[in-house]
Order: C-alpha cells, then sequence, then structure tokens
C-alpha cells in the first residue's frame, strides 16, 4: 500500500467511525469529510505522507491556511475553522488509537476561542421514551435491546465499551440485579488506552440486565459457538457496534425521537448527573475522562438550561 493511500485508508476508517459510532448528520459528516479531505491534501503538499511523520506544526500551519483562505479556497470564518480544527484532531486521535500513529500532534492545537460546540443532550422524558420503544414485550431481542440501552444510558458507555463487556464484567448485583445479594452492582467498562472503570448500576439497569441474562441470552447463546460476549446478536455472536447502533437507532424511530445517537446518550447522562447535583469529578470519572477539563464542558450545559429555565418563567429580565 502506497503512503497517500494509507493515509486516506485510515481517513476513510475514520468517517465510517463517524457515521456508525457517532451517528452524526449525513450534512455534518459531508462537511467533516470534506474539511479532512483538504487536510490530507494539505499534509501532502508539506510532504507528509503518513501520519508518523506529521508534527504539531503542520497541524498549526493547516489552521492558518483556513483563516487565510488561498486562490482555492475562501478564508473560514472562526465557527467553520473550529469544525475543521475539531474533524482533524479527531482524526488523528483516531489514527493513535488504530495504531496509524506514534503520537497525536493535534492534542494540544485548540480551535478558536469560545466556539467549542456545546454536547446535545436529549430530556429523560425524551429517555423514556426511547427506552420504552426497545420492541415488542418478552421478545428475546427485546429483553436485550432494552438491556443495551438502559446500560447505554444509566452508565454513560460509549458503544464500544458496551459491545465489548463480557458476562462477568456485569457484576457483582444488587437484591434484584445479576450476579448477588445485597451488594452494589456494577459494570467493568474498558474505555480509552485500556483503562477500566466501575460504573455502578441503577435499578432500572440492572433490572433490564437481570431479565436478559435469565430470560433471553440462554436462547441466543444457543445459536452460537460459546462466546462469553454479553450482548449477542440473533446468531449467538458478539453484537457488533453496527448492530447496536441500528438497534438505537430503531428505537428512536419508533419512539419518534430525530438525531440520537450513542454519543447523546452519553452526553445526556452525564447532563442529566449534574442537572441532579452530582460533583463534575465523580461525572468524570464515571464517564472514563482522563482529565476534569474534559468534563467541565457539560457544566456550561445546565448552565445554559438554568438560564432557558429562568428566561422562561421571568420573559422580561434581561439575559
Amino acid at each position: 500500500m502506497g503512503a497517500l493511500s494509507e493515509t486516506e485508508a485510515v481517513l476513510s476508517s475514520y468517517l465510517a467511525h463517524l457515521a456508525v459510532e457517532r451517528g452524526l448528520a449525513a450534512n455534518t459528516l459531508a462537511s467533516y469529510r470534506r474539511d479532512l479531505r483538504r487536510y490530507v491534501e494539505h499534509l501532502r503538499e508539506r510532504g507528509r505522507h503518513t501520519f508518523r511523520e506529521v508534527g504539531e506544526d503542520d497541524v498549526v500551519a493547516f489552521l492558518d491556511a483556513l483563516r487565510e483562505g488561498d486562490a482555492e479556497h475562501p478564508a473560514l470564518a472562526a465557527g467553520s475553522a473550529a469544525r475543521a480544527v475539531s474533524a482533524v484532531r479527531g482524526l488523528h486521535r483516531f489514527a493513535l488509537r488504530e495504531g496509524a500513529a506514534a503520537h497525536d500532534p493535534a492534542h494540544e492545537v485548540r480551535s478558536p476561542r469560545g466556539l467549542r460546540p456545546l454536547p446535545k443532550a436529549i430530556s429523560v422524558e425524551e429517555v423514556e421514551r426511547l427506552l420504552a420503544a426497545a420492541g415488542p414485550d418478552g421478545a428475546p431481542l427485546t429483553l436485550r435491546n432494552r438491556a443495551l440501552l438502559e446500560l447505554l444510558y444509566g452508565t454513560g458507555a460509549r458503544i464500544s465499551e458496551a459491545v465489548g463487556l463480557a458476562v462477568d464484567d456485569a457484576g457483582p448485583g444488587g437484591d434484584d440485579g445479576p450476579g448477588g445479594q445485597g451488594e452494589t452492582a456494577v459494570v467493568r467498562l474498558r474505555g480509552k488506552g485500556g483503562r477500566t472503570r466501575a460504573v455502578p448500576l441503577g435499578r432500572y439497569a440492572r433490572r433490564a440486565l437481570e431479565a436478559y441474562l435469565t430470560r433471553a441470552r440462554p436462547l441466543l447463546a444457543a445459536h452460537g459457538r460459546g462466546t462469553q460476549a454479553l450482548f449477542l446478536n440473533a446468531r449467538g455472536g458478539r453484537l457488533t457496534r453496527q448492530g447496536a447502533w441500528e438497534v438505537l437507532q430503531a428505537a428512536a424511530e419508533r419512539a419518534g425521537l430525530a438525531g440520537v445517537s450513542p454519543h447523546i446518550l452519553r452526553h445526556s447522562f452525564a447532563t442529566h448527573l449534574l442537572d441532579g447535583g452530582v460533583d463534575v469529578r465523580v461525572v468524570q470519572e464515571l464517564l472514563g475522562h482522563a482529565s476534569v477539563t474534559t468534563t467541565q464542558v457539560y457544566t456550561q450545559v445546565t448552565v445554559d438550561r438554568l438560564r432557558e429555565v429562568y428566561a422562561a418563567a421571568r420573559p422580561r429580565v434581561r439575559r
């Protein structure tokens, strides 16, 4: 494989990751594709033919080029440049995680100040509608779908972490949960960088997981070859990220919710905890963020929500 085709292969994989796991809207994905193809061309012109060769100065030069424009591209506004930088940073994190790079040269490069997009979240009522739309009552796949959706929302797990779980990763359990009597039920999630964290399971998630483990998983496992994966597909094999994404999309469609992705469920988990008064450092641990700075963006979301509620109650108050 040539150097340029190797770079394009990583880019293609990253765009597929954005479409499946992150569930980006078609227009957003098209913008990312356009920005990143321009970035790869920028690297080629600077003699960088693999991600291993890219340095921070290459990334900064690209940001400068976006803001200055050239004969083929008009100068981008700060908001569009921020989107492009976000896309580039995501691409480099992906390349590092996939072994296509030895370091992340974009780690310290920041978007233009004040333009970092805030996470989206759906309301508690919308979450309840989503969970209620898992499928026909009692069917094995419905029990699995309900357990998966309850776990995604109830733990803030990334979709890759959820489908990567083994049966032994869920437990011990509470009185009505998997794995034991009278103990706190937890799931052990394996996150970025190989870090493992234990996240407590709430009552609803415990019950959904218990129902799946006792009434559905044995039936699904009978079709497979003895995998220890927690979530199984209809053939008894491990449920894939694509399969889990389709479960969520089908439930969202039945619930009449648009644009719901695994990432939005994770955002909703964090936002609802902070709305309920949970300390940001606790949320940091639950999400598996290496730095509390990453988590603090959610505190701005809750402040914005307070402003909305206050303005609705007192419409003449200046915001």
